[in-house]
Protein backbone atom coordinates (compact mmCIF):
# COMPACT_ATOMS: atom_id res chain seq x y z
CA UNK A 1 0.00 0.00 0.00
CA UNK A 2 2.89 2.31 0.91
CA UNK A 3 4.48 1.71 -2.87
CA UNK A 4 7.88 0.28 -1.46
CA UNK A 5 7.91 -2.55 -4.44
CA UNK A 6 11.61 -2.89 -3.69
CA UNK A 7 11.22 -3.75 0.11
CA UNK A 8 7.73 -5.76 -1.16
CA UNK A 9 9.77 -8.07 -3.14
CA UNK A 10 13.33 -8.29 -0.73
CA UNK A 11 10.68 -9.51 1.84
CA UNK A 12 9.34 -12.25 -0.77
CA UNK A 13 12.54 -13.64 -1.70
CA UNK A 14 14.07 -13.61 1.90
CA UNK A 15 11.02 -15.31 3.12
CA UNK A 16 10.87 -17.83 -0.06
CA UNK A 17 14.94 -18.19 0.94
CA UNK A 18 15.93 -17.28 4.16
CA UNK A 19 19.43 -19.30 4.02
CA UNK A 20 20.51 -16.94 1.15
CA UNK A 21 22.93 -14.54 1.74
CA UNK A 22 21.84 -12.18 -1.38
CA UNK A 23 18.71 -12.55 0.22
CA UNK A 24 19.69 -11.19 3.65
CA UNK A 25 21.72 -8.39 2.00
CA UNK A 26 18.92 -7.14 -0.51
CA UNK A 27 16.43 -7.46 2.26
CA UNK A 28 18.54 -5.01 4.42
CA UNK A 29 19.72 -2.84 1.96
CA UNK A 30 16.00 -2.05 0.91
CA UNK A 31 15.47 -1.71 5.31
CA UNK A 32 18.06 0.97 4.96
CA UNK A 33 16.79 3.00 1.78
CA UNK A 34 13.09 2.86 3.30
CA UNK A 35 14.45 4.03 6.64
CA UNK A 36 13.87 1.22 8.93
CA UNK A 37 17.66 0.06 9.38
CA UNK A 38 16.86 -1.76 13.18
CA UNK A 39 15.45 -4.40 10.54
CA UNK A 40 18.20 -4.76 8.20
CA UNK A 41 20.87 -5.30 11.21
CA UNK A 42 19.83 -9.01 11.76
CA UNK A 43 19.33 -9.87 8.28
CA UNK A 44 22.80 -8.17 7.74
CA UNK A 45 24.64 -9.93 10.69
CA UNK A 46 23.61 -13.61 9.53
CA UNK A 47 24.87 -12.34 5.63
CA UNK A 48 28.02 -11.78 7.18
CA UNK A 49 28.41 -14.85 9.06
CA UNK A 50 27.64 -16.50 6.21
CA UNK A 51 30.24 -13.94 4.23
CA UNK A 52 32.51 -13.24 6.56
CA UNK A 53 35.02 -11.74 3.70
CA UNK A 54 32.73 -10.28 2.08
CA UNK A 55 33.52 -6.12 2.15
CA UNK A 56 30.08 -4.96 0.43
CA UNK A 57 28.31 -7.20 3.33
CA UNK A 58 30.15 -5.51 6.23
CA UNK A 59 30.09 -2.00 4.73
CA UNK A 60 26.23 -2.14 4.68
CA UNK A 61 25.61 -3.67 7.87
CA UNK A 62 28.24 -0.52 9.35
CA UNK A 63 25.51 1.82 7.48
CA UNK A 64 22.63 0.16 9.55
CA UNK A 65 24.56 0.26 12.79
CA UNK A 66 25.22 4.12 11.56
CA UNK A 67 21.79 4.77 10.79
CA UNK A 68 20.44 3.54 14.16
CA UNK A 69 23.50 5.73 16.30
CA UNK A 70 24.80 2.03 17.29
CA UNK A 71 28.24 3.22 16.53
CA UNK A 72 29.90 0.74 19.51
CA UNK A 73 28.69 -2.10 17.32
CA UNK A 74 29.63 -1.00 14.16
CA UNK A 75 33.21 -0.16 15.53
CA UNK A 76 33.31 -3.84 17.02
CA UNK A 77 32.69 -5.66 13.69
CA UNK A 78 34.96 -3.48 11.91
CA UNK A 79 37.90 -3.60 14.53
CA UNK A 80 37.08 -7.78 14.41
CA UNK A 81 38.59 -7.69 10.62
CA UNK A 82 40.91 -5.12 11.61
CA UNK A 83 44.18 -6.97 9.49
CA UNK A 84 42.15 -6.97 6.66
CA UNK A 85 40.68 -3.64 6.06
CA UNK A 86 41.37 -1.69 3.38
CA UNK A 87 41.74 2.04 4.62
CA UNK A 88 39.26 3.98 2.23
CA UNK A 89 36.71 3.40 3.23
CA UNK A 90 37.02 0.98 5.94
CA UNK A 91 39.86 1.96 7.86
CA UNK A 92 38.02 5.41 7.87
CA UNK A 93 34.68 4.30 9.18
CA UNK A 94 36.25 2.86 12.32
CA UNK A 95 37.78 5.52 13.09
CA UNK A 96 34.63 7.32 13.00
CA UNK A 97 32.61 5.33 14.37
CA UNK A 98 35.10 4.66 17.30
CA UNK A 99 35.00 8.16 17.62
CA UNK A 100 31.24 8.70 18.02
CA UNK A 101 31.38 5.88 20.40
CA UNK A 102 33.42 7.43 22.45
CA UNK A 103 36.39 5.43 22.33
CA UNK A 104 39.80 7.50 22.22
CA UNK A 105 42.76 5.12 22.25
CA UNK A 106 40.84 3.00 19.32
CA UNK A 107 40.09 6.45 17.37
CA UNK A 108 43.94 7.39 17.99
CA UNK A 109 45.61 3.81 16.84
CA UNK A 110 43.20 4.02 13.99
CA UNK A 111 43.52 7.14 12.63
CA UNK A 112 47.77 6.70 12.85
CA UNK A 113 47.36 4.20 10.84
CA UNK A 114 44.93 5.75 7.97
CA UNK A 115 46.50 7.19 4.62
CA UNK A 116 45.95 9.74 2.93
CA UNK A 117 43.25 9.07 0.27
CA UNK A 118 44.75 8.73 -3.23
CA UNK A 119 41.19 9.00 -4.69
CA UNK A 120 40.20 12.68 -4.57
CA UNK A 121 36.81 11.87 -3.62
CA UNK A 122 37.81 10.72 0.01
CA UNK A 123 39.84 13.96 0.55
CA UNK A 124 37.52 15.98 2.05
CA UNK A 125 36.26 12.84 4.37
CA UNK A 126 39.88 12.83 5.07
CA UNK A 127 40.16 16.31 6.20
CA UNK A 128 36.86 15.77 8.08
CA UNK A 129 37.84 13.06 10.70
CA UNK A 130 41.51 14.68 10.73
CA UNK A 131 39.75 17.61 12.17
CA UNK A 132 37.84 15.97 14.56
CA UNK A 133 40.77 14.07 15.90
CA UNK A 134 42.14 17.01 16.59
CA UNK A 135 39.52 19.01 18.14
CA UNK A 136 39.34 15.90 20.24
CA UNK A 137 43.52 16.96 21.56
CA UNK A 138 42.31 20.44 22.58
CA UNK A 139 39.15 19.31 24.13
CA UNK A 140 40.69 16.67 26.40
CA UNK A 141 42.82 19.07 28.10
CA UNK A 142 39.84 20.49 29.56
CA UNK A 143 37.09 18.32 29.89
CA UNK A 144 36.66 14.56 30.86
CA UNK A 145 34.96 13.26 27.23
CA UNK A 146 33.18 10.44 29.85
CA UNK A 147 29.95 9.38 28.63
CA UNK A 148 28.32 12.14 30.88
CA UNK A 149 30.35 15.81 29.01
CA UNK A 150 28.24 16.43 26.84
CA UNK A 151 29.96 19.88 26.32
CA UNK A 152 33.32 18.48 25.65
CA UNK A 153 31.85 15.56 23.40
CA UNK A 154 29.55 17.85 21.34
CA UNK A 155 32.94 20.29 20.19
CA UNK A 156 34.63 16.84 19.68
CA UNK A 157 32.16 15.24 17.05
CA UNK A 158 30.68 18.37 15.35
CA UNK A 159 33.11 21.69 16.76
CA UNK A 160 30.37 23.29 18.47
CA UNK A 161 30.43 25.33 21.83
CA UNK A 162 27.68 23.85 23.78
CA UNK A 163 26.41 26.89 25.84
CA UNK A 164 23.78 25.54 28.49
CA UNK A 165 23.12 22.35 30.20
CA UNK A 166 19.34 21.31 30.59
CA UNK A 167 19.30 21.01 34.55
CA UNK A 168 16.44 18.64 34.77
CA UNK A 169 16.76 15.18 33.78
CA UNK A 170 20.62 15.10 34.42
CA UNK A 171 20.95 11.72 36.47
CA UNK A 172 17.84 10.23 34.69
CA UNK A 173 19.52 9.36 31.51
CA UNK A 174 19.74 13.23 29.78
CA UNK A 175 22.49 14.21 30.33
CA UNK A 176 22.41 17.77 30.07
CA UNK A 177 20.09 17.95 27.02
CA UNK A 178 16.52 18.62 26.91
CA UNK A 179 13.46 16.50 25.66
CA UNK A 180 10.44 18.45 25.50
CA UNK A 181 11.23 22.61 26.44
CA UNK A 182 8.97 25.15 26.18
CA UNK A 183 11.82 28.25 26.01
CA UNK A 184 12.03 31.35 28.33
CA UNK A 185 13.15 34.84 27.12
CA UNK A 186 15.59 34.30 30.45
CA UNK A 187 16.70 30.95 28.21
CA UNK A 188 17.45 33.12 25.39
CA UNK A 189 19.66 35.93 27.05
CA UNK A 190 21.88 33.48 29.13
CA UNK A 191 22.71 31.05 25.51
CA UNK A 192 23.50 35.13 24.28
CA UNK A 193 25.85 35.71 27.35
CA UNK A 194 27.87 32.48 26.80
CA UNK A 195 28.34 33.34 23.21
CA UNK A 196 29.53 36.24 24.02
CA UNK A 197 31.89 35.00 26.69
CA UNK A 198 33.17 32.22 24.27
CA UNK A 199 33.93 34.76 21.59
CA UNK A 200 35.97 36.99 24.40
CA UNK A 201 37.80 33.24 25.67
CA UNK A 202 38.50 32.24 21.62
CA UNK A 203 39.56 36.02 21.01
CA UNK A 204 37.11 36.39 18.22
CA UNK A 205 36.16 39.59 17.51
CA UNK A 206 33.32 39.96 15.09
CA UNK A 207 31.96 42.96 13.60
CA UNK A 208 28.61 43.24 13.38
CA UNK A 209 25.45 40.54 13.85
CA UNK A 210 23.45 38.87 10.64
CA UNK A 211 19.87 38.76 10.51
CA UNK A 212 18.04 35.96 9.17
CA UNK A 213 14.77 36.33 7.44
CA UNK A 214 12.85 34.07 9.50
CA UNK A 215 10.88 35.64 12.28
CA UNK A 216 12.43 33.38 15.21
CA UNK A 217 16.04 34.33 14.42
CA UNK A 218 15.39 38.16 13.83
CA UNK A 219 14.21 38.64 17.23
CA UNK A 220 17.04 36.35 18.52
CA UNK A 221 19.37 38.45 15.99
CA UNK A 222 18.68 41.42 16.87
CA UNK A 223 18.90 40.18 21.01
CA UNK A 224 21.79 39.70 20.29
CA UNK A 225 23.25 42.47 18.65
CA UNK A 226 22.26 44.20 21.60
CA UNK A 227 23.97 42.19 24.09
CA UNK A 228 27.10 41.79 21.91
CA UNK A 229 27.04 45.79 21.49
CA UNK A 230 27.15 44.87 17.62
CA UNK A 231 25.47 47.07 14.66
CA UNK A 232 22.64 44.45 12.89
CA UNK A 233 22.47 43.55 9.21
CA UNK A 234 20.57 41.46 7.19
CA UNK A 235 22.35 38.09 6.58
CA UNK A 236 24.52 38.31 3.34
CA UNK A 237 25.95 35.04 1.97
CA UNK A 238 30.23 34.81 2.15
CA UNK A 239 29.74 37.95 4.76
CA UNK A 240 32.71 37.42 7.37
CA UNK A 241 34.01 38.96 10.25
CA UNK A 242 29.73 38.55 11.34
CA UNK A 243 28.11 36.45 13.72
CA UNK A 244 24.79 34.28 11.90
CA UNK A 245 22.00 34.13 14.86
CA UNK A 246 19.56 31.11 14.34
CA UNK A 247 17.06 30.65 16.57
CA UNK A 248 16.64 27.07 14.65
CA UNK A 249 18.62 26.02 11.68
CA UNK A 250 16.43 23.81 10.55
CA UNK A 251 13.55 26.26 10.67
CA UNK A 252 15.94 28.53 8.03
CA UNK A 253 13.62 28.28 4.98
CA UNK A 254 11.89 25.32 2.82
CA UNK A 255 14.33 25.57 0.14
CA UNK A 256 17.82 25.09 2.48
CA UNK A 257 19.11 27.69 0.32
CA UNK A 258 20.70 30.05 3.39
CA UNK A 259 22.02 26.57 5.13
CA UNK A 260 23.53 25.84 1.69
CA UNK A 261 24.96 29.00 2.32
CA UNK A 262 26.73 28.14 5.83
CA UNK A 263 28.39 25.18 5.44
CA UNK A 264 31.45 27.04 3.92
CA UNK A 265 32.89 29.40 6.79
CA UNK A 266 33.67 32.60 5.11
CA UNK A 267 36.29 34.18 7.31
CA UNK A 268 35.66 35.41 10.58
CA UNK A 269 32.36 34.46 10.49
CA UNK A 270 30.70 33.03 13.50
CA UNK A 271 27.50 30.78 13.20
CA UNK A 272 25.19 30.76 16.43
CA UNK A 273 22.12 28.22 16.94
CA UNK A 274 20.20 28.87 20.10
CA UNK A 275 17.95 25.79 20.08
CA UNK A 276 19.32 22.73 17.98
CA UNK A 277 17.22 19.46 17.76
CA UNK A 278 19.78 16.20 18.79
CA UNK A 279 17.33 13.72 17.42
CA UNK A 280 17.19 15.46 14.06
CA UNK A 281 19.80 17.55 12.89
CA UNK A 282 20.00 20.57 11.44
CA UNK A 283 21.46 20.65 8.06
CA UNK A 284 24.01 22.39 9.19
CA UNK A 285 25.90 22.46 12.16
CA UNK A 286 26.53 25.88 14.40
CA UNK A 287 29.89 26.97 15.73
CA UNK A 288 27.96 28.09 18.83
CA UNK A 289 24.83 25.99 20.35
CA UNK A 290 22.72 27.42 23.39
CA UNK A 291 21.11 24.22 23.91
CA UNK A 292 20.01 20.61 22.43
CA UNK A 293 16.40 19.78 22.55
CA UNK A 294 14.24 17.20 21.22
CA UNK A 295 11.25 19.54 20.55
CA UNK A 296 10.92 23.17 21.34
CA UNK A 297 8.43 26.01 21.37
CA UNK A 298 9.74 29.42 21.62
CA UNK A 299 9.35 32.19 24.40
CA UNK A 300 6.87 34.20 22.12
CA UNK A 301 4.91 31.03 20.43
CA UNK A 302 2.03 29.36 21.23
CA UNK A 303 2.99 27.75 25.14
CA UNK A 304 1.32 26.12 27.56
CA UNK A 305 1.00 26.37 31.60
CA UNK A 306 -0.40 24.04 34.48
CA UNK A 307 -2.68 25.56 37.09
CA UNK A 308 -2.28 24.20 40.64
CA UNK A 309 -4.78 21.08 39.88
CA UNK A 310 -2.69 20.40 36.78
CA UNK A 311 -5.23 21.42 34.13
CA UNK A 312 -3.11 22.65 31.19
CA UNK A 313 -4.17 26.11 29.42
CA UNK A 314 -2.78 27.14 26.16
CA UNK A 315 -1.31 30.52 25.71
CA UNK A 316 -1.67 32.16 22.42
CA UNK A 317 1.76 33.18 20.54
CA UNK A 318 2.87 36.86 21.29
CA UNK A 319 2.69 39.24 17.55
CA UNK A 320 4.40 41.68 18.95
CA UNK A 321 6.51 43.94 16.90
CA UNK A 322 10.45 41.70 16.63
CA UNK A 323 11.79 44.80 18.18
CA UNK A 324 9.55 44.70 21.03
CA UNK A 325 10.46 40.97 21.94
CA UNK A 326 14.07 41.49 21.18
CA UNK A 327 14.01 44.09 24.35
CA UNK A 328 12.47 41.45 26.21
CA UNK A 329 15.86 39.12 25.81
CA UNK A 330 17.93 41.69 26.56
CA UNK A 331 15.78 43.03 29.74
CA UNK A 332 15.26 38.84 31.05
CA UNK A 333 17.05 37.50 34.14
CA UNK A 334 20.10 35.11 32.48
CA UNK A 335 19.84 33.40 36.07
CA UNK A 336 20.39 29.51 35.42
CA UNK A 337 17.09 27.50 36.52
CA UNK A 338 18.17 25.74 39.23
CA UNK A 339 16.40 22.89 37.72
CA UNK A 340 15.86 19.22 39.80
CA UNK A 341 19.54 19.86 41.21
CA UNK A 342 21.07 17.22 39.86
CA UNK A 343 22.76 18.61 37.15
CA UNK A 344 26.88 19.47 37.69
CA UNK A 345 27.49 23.18 38.63
CA UNK A 346 28.42 24.84 35.35
CA UNK A 347 29.69 28.30 36.03
CA UNK A 348 30.52 30.91 33.90
CA UNK A 349 34.15 30.62 34.60
CA UNK A 350 34.46 27.04 33.60
CA UNK A 351 32.84 27.53 30.32
CA UNK A 352 34.80 30.38 29.35
CA UNK A 353 38.02 27.79 30.47
CA UNK A 354 36.75 25.77 28.37
CA UNK A 355 36.19 28.04 25.05
CA UNK A 356 39.79 29.28 25.76
CA UNK A 357 41.45 25.93 25.90
CA UNK A 358 39.44 24.42 23.07
CA UNK A 359 39.52 27.85 20.66
CA UNK A 360 42.56 27.36 18.25
CA UNK A 361 40.47 24.65 17.02
CA UNK A 362 37.14 26.16 17.07
CA UNK A 363 36.57 27.65 14.04
CA UNK A 364 38.36 25.14 11.57
CA UNK A 365 36.72 23.50 8.36
CA UNK A 366 33.56 23.19 7.12
CA UNK A 367 29.80 23.13 9.49
CA UNK A 368 28.84 19.79 7.56
CA UNK A 369 25.34 17.92 8.98
CA UNK A 370 25.98 15.58 12.13
CA UNK A 371 25.25 12.44 11.22
CA UNK A 372 25.73 11.08 15.29
CA UNK A 373 24.64 12.68 18.22
CA UNK A 374 27.85 10.65 19.70
CA UNK A 375 28.85 9.19 22.38
CA UNK A 376 26.82 10.71 25.21
CA UNK A 377 23.48 8.94 25.67
CA UNK A 378 20.58 10.69 26.54
CA UNK A 379 16.45 9.62 26.64
CA UNK A 380 14.31 10.46 23.73
CA UNK A 381 11.01 10.31 22.54
CA UNK A 382 10.02 8.06 19.72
Amino acid sequence: MAGFDDLRQASAQLAAEPGSPKALYDFGYACIERGIAYLAVPALREALRLLPESAGVLRELVAAYEREDRNREAADVLAAREASLTDWPDRYLLVFNAVMAGDLPLTRSQFARLSTPEDEMWLPVHARISRTVERAASAGTAAPLDRTDLRGWQFVIGGSLLGTLSPFGFEAGMHGRYAWLQDSYSLCLRGLLRLRAALAAAGARPESVSLLPDRDSLILGLAAAEVLGLPAEPFAPGRGNTVVVAYRLDALDDTGAIAAQLVERAPGQVLHEHASCWTEAPPVTADSIALLHQTAVAPWGAQQRYDRSGRAEGLDADDRPAEALAAAVVQADPSADPGDGGTPADSDEAFAAFAAAVGPTWFLGSRDRLRSPGPVPSSRFR
